[in-house]
């Protein structure tokens, strides 16, 4: 009982996709914090097809660099700014003090399904 599976759902399919420039491992129903991106709107459908590497409990295939015929389809929850970051910079014994920040613009992105590999294992 020490070494119990932890209780909740386990996923079947997982997907490493980028955008952005980045690289985000998700599941279907998982929330992803990406950089704000311009050309969204809340409750857009997007679809990413730069899938890196495609996994079920069964078959993993990863791609060269991308997997064909595999997309990642995700639908935008909300675009928000993070808590503001303190920038602050001090040089001693010159009386040198600039105090600032900034707030990082993000996007939610909930991920509604990974298609390309069947949940039992076959590939589509």
């Amino acid at each position: 009982d020490k070494y119990k599976k932890p209780e909740g759902r386990e996923t079947e399919v997982f997907a490493v996709f980028e955008l952005g420039g980045k690289q985000y491992k998700v599941c279907p129903n998982d929330l992803v914090f990406v950089d704000s991106r311009g050309d969204l709107e809340v409750n857009d459908m997007i679809e990413c097809n730069r899938v890196l590497l495609l996994g079920s409990k069964d078959e993993t295939i990863i791609g060269r660099p991308y997997v064909p015929g595999t997309s990642v389809v995700a639908a935008v929850e909300s675009q928000f700014m993070e808590a503001k970051k303190i920038v602050f910079k001090k040089k001693r014994r010159s009386n040198y003090r600039r105090n600032g920040g900034f707030r990082h613009r993000l996007t939610r992105l909930r991920i509604l399904s990974v298609n390309g590999v069947a949940p039992g294992g076959e590939g589509a």
